[in-house]
């Protein structure tokens, strides 16, 4: 990559660029996406949604955000 500073990653399939030591907490906030009606996955893993903030994303790493939706 040749962008200084940035890292690229992968979210729900499309690859996005954001600045390093950028949180997943702070990924959620820039998608505008509610925090209370999704479950994240990063690298194949649930992530526990106290921990978003302190979760940093790094190149390469894969993002999964799923929405819950009510049904019957």
């Amino acid at each position: 990559m040749k962008f200084k500073n940035k890292i690229k990653i992968k979210v729900n399939g499309k690859n996005v660029i954001f600045d390093k030591n950028t949180s997943v907490g702070t990924l959620i906030k820039k998608l505008k996406i509610p925090l209370n009606k999704v479950a994240i996955e990063l690298n194949k893993k649930i992530l526990n949604k106290n921990k978003i903030n302190k979760t940093k994303l790094d190149n390469n790493d894969n993002i999964e955000i799923v929405h819950f939706i009510g049904g019957g």
